[in-house]
């Protein structure tokens, strides 16, 4: 018989096809999977229940969905604090370049706990730093997500475009053409889990096209195809690299991935902020997925992704944190507010985003470009079993009377208890299945090993 958990009295925001809500409804839950949503108090006579939970001042909501971030950079926070994408990468690349397996866990660790005790159930990590002799970093980065207990998308990435090249890496900061091929083939084969409910999966994702060869994303697009995984890359972040691609490849970044395979709807890209109507036109046609990095974007001054127009022209559009050297909180959910804010500076003004809006981009659509829709991202029967409860009975949220409203426009809400599949991960503000307070330690201290041995002591 199935085990269930019962939430009852709680505001429910499902994010499902018709945003169905609920002022005062439950949730009931099977082993891993939503068994049902709905008005009310949950039906009478259910059987085997194991907890039952009050929610009342609470709003239940799917669980976030992060879609783009860099776990490693975690221990390289606070540095090029004033400088641009291109510039900040040059600056950031040689201490990058000399990680290692421990320094990789322990950023992990530090970017995982952050996330999910923020409410993150899924999350990802875009890593493409491999320095020769530095151990098993992708294993290590799933290890660290493992013990954590969130959902994972390792997208594993590459570079072989360095300085020599006309690239932004330093020479010794990157991989071959064959042997990048060929470790994120290995990585895929050992880790990816395509079945529902799974806990780690794997997508094929070189870095950029200023750090990647056009062989590598040609070859790259046939590896994920081949074995039927996902791709990820990032896309027209910055004008510079609008510059790059017209004058390296004699045309803009759209048409450059779409003339290396790099258009579909396994295909989901960061930032996308500098596309014009042709641009979107080809994602939108293409079903090409894009992650929305607000903070990042502003952190870097990249401008303003044209989310409102994606979004229209039916452009599947997640969030994501970006990398904590270029989004230094590394929580998810501040860029529920921050993708609503950034994108009311837009030509749309206050017509840009709403509140439910900013959810669904943050749930629903993340789930769309990871390519889980029909597992997660909503809460609905028979979808996996990962929620938020979020508090909004305190004086930070209280006087605000709709609970979307408050989460979205409010102060970062607390979250008390997070699901996935089922099992909690995060209860009254604390992670359950790892020490903060180590990792907060061990990150320090990783950092500061980083340090010394850039400067070369």
């Amino acid at each position: 018989m199935a085990q269930r958990i019962v939430i009852e009295n709680a505001a429910i925001a499902t994010v499902d096809a018709r945003d169905t809500e609920y002022t005062s409804g439950h949730v009931v839950i099977a082993d891993d999977v939503i068994e049902s949503v709905g008005a009310g108090r949950a039906p009478e006579g259910l059987t085997d229940v194991v907890r039952r939970i009050d929610a009342t001042g609470h709003l239940v909501t799917p669980g976030l969905v992060n879609t783009h971030h860099h776990f490693y950079q975690w221990i390289t926070r606070g540095l090029a604090t004033d400088h641009n994408l291109f510039n900040w990468l040059v600056a950031l690349y040689p201490t990058w370049a000399r990680i290692d397996e421990q320094m990789t866990y322990a950023a992990a660790q530090g970017s995982l706990a952050m996330m999910a005790r923020g409410g993150v159930t899924t999350a990802m990590d875009h890593h493409y730093v491999f320095p020769k002799g530095s151990g098993d970093l992708s294993g290590a980065i799933i290890r660290a997500a493992r013990e954590t207990g969130v959902r994972f998308t390792l997208a594993r990435g590459s570079m072989d475009r360095s300085e020599k090249d006309g690239g932004l890496p330093p020479d010794f900061a990157v991989e071959t053409l064959d042997g990048a091929l060929a470790a994120t083939e290995a990585t895929v084969n050992e880790h990816h889990d395509a079945s529902f409910g799974a806990m780690t999966q794997v997508a094929v994702a070189p870095c950029s096209p200023f750090s990647v060869s056009t062989e590598l994303l040609r070859q790259g697009a046939e590896l994920a195809r081949r074995l039927g995984v996902r791709l990820h890359t990032h896309g027209s972040e910055t004008v510079e690299e609008e510059k790059f691609c017209h004058e390296l490849f004699g045309m803009g970044p759209t048409d450059y991935f779409e003339s290396t395979g790099w258009l579909g709807e396994d295909v989901w890209m960061a930032h996308c902020v500098h596309m014009n109507d042709s641009d979107i036109d080809a994602f939108a046609r293409t079903r090409t997925g894009v992650a929305h990095c607000p903070s990042s974007n502003a952190r870097l001054a990249a401008g303003i992704a044209r989310v409102p127009d994606m979004l229209a022209a039916g452009v599947p559009v997640g969030l994501g944190v970006d990398g904590t050297a270029s989004n230094e909180s590394g929580e998810l959910h501040t860029e529920l507010r921050n993708a609503l804010l950034v994108n009311r500076l837009g030509p749309h003004r206050e017509a840009a985003l709403d509140a439910r809006q900013a959810l669904r981009l943050g749930t629903y659509g993340g789930a769309q470009v990871l390519g889980r829709a029909a597992e997660i991202g909503s809460l609905e029967p028979g979808k996996l079993a990962d929620l938020v409860l979020w508090k909004l009975d305190t004086l930070a949220h209280a006087s605000i009377a709709d609970p979307v409203t408050a989460l979205v426009f409010g102060a970062a809400a607390p979250v008390t208890l997070s699901l996935v599949g089922g099992r909690a991960v995060v209860e009254d503000g604390r992670l359950l299945h790892v020490d903060e307070d180590a990792i907060a330690r061990s990150t320090r201290d990783e950092a500061r090993r980083l340090a010394r041995i850039a400067a070369g002591d």
